[in-house]
């Protein structure tokens, strides 16, 4: 029956634990759109730099839309986080050479993208490892 339910590899454990992922990512996605929507409404009095406010609305977007397609397919959510694991690395690479370069604006950018590259770096290896499990050899295959 177990068989029936959880099919042939008796791993149902792994789409709770990928949807879970799915749902840290969306709410990440919401939570990062909603603050850049806050800045440009004017509710919140940040020094914003346009191009920094229109690239973090666009990657909340891009969050949201990974939540989504891990919620539906644990690889290409794989895919979809190595993607913006990549564009973060890209940008704090630039942030901490303006850093290192003595602009004093980027230290509070190096902190946040800092901040979401190790997110997206845990949401890529969590997801990463769920794949490894889905397709590494089951305890259930009989030994014959």
């Amino acid at each position: 029956m177990a068989r029936e339910i959880y099919g042939d590899d008796g791993r149902h454990y792994l789409r709770p634990i990928r949807r879970g992922l799915a749902v840290v990512a969306a709410v990440f996605g919401a939570a990062t759109v909603m603050a850049g929507a806050r800045v440009l409404a004017g509710f919140d009095a940040e020094d914003a730099i346009q191009s920094q406010l229109v690239y973090n609305m666009a990657m909340g977007m891009a969050y949201l839309a990974a939540g989504v397609i891990t919620w539906h397919s644990l690889r290409k959510g794989m895919f979809a986080a190595a993607a913006i694991l990549a564009v973060n690395l890209v940008l704090l690479g630039r942030i901490g050479y303006l850093y290192a370069e003595g602009n004093a604006g980027a230290v509070e950018s190096l902190r946040a993208t800092t901040f979401r590259t190790v997110v997206w770096l845990l949401m890529f290896l969590g997801l990463m490892w769920l794949n490894h499990r889905r397709h590494s050899q089951s305890i259930w295959v009989d030994p014959r």
